[in-house]
């Protein structure tokens, strides 16, 4: 019998095996944001639906998130580096289905934006 072929997601870049769910946008930004940055704590939402008319919206949404992330990882590191780290993990989410993404970086701590 031969193994299921890898396959890749028009939305995530990452390799599939065709037994497996397909990861949303969501899921792939928190995984890989995990998988880098080991933060203590991640919340990933999803505003598409507030953006519903606008540039850069599609009907099934996921084209719009906040990121609120308290990593070690961001320690000693200004705001901009902060957020030049984070959008160097998901270049391919963002050159791809993700419009805009809102970022609240933070080092453990510090108090964390709203």
């Amino acid at each position: 019998m031969r193994s299921p072929i890898p396959r890749r997601s028009h939305f995530d870049n990452s390799l599939h095996h065709e037994c497996s769910p397909i990861m949303t946008v969501k899921d792939t930004i928190e995984s890989k944001l995990k998988l880098a940055l080991s933060p203590s704590s991640l919340k990933v939402v999803d505003e598409s639906h507030l953006h519903a008319g606008h540039i850069g919206h599609r009907p099934e949404g996921e084209t719009h998130f906040r990121v609120y992330i308290v990593s070690d990882g961001f320690k000693g590191k200004g705001r901009i580096e902060r957020h030049r780290i984070v959008n160097d993990i998901l270049a391919d989410e963002l050159a791809g289905p993700v419009h805009a993404l809102a970022l609240h970086p933070s080092a453990p701590g510090e108090p964390v934006r709203s």
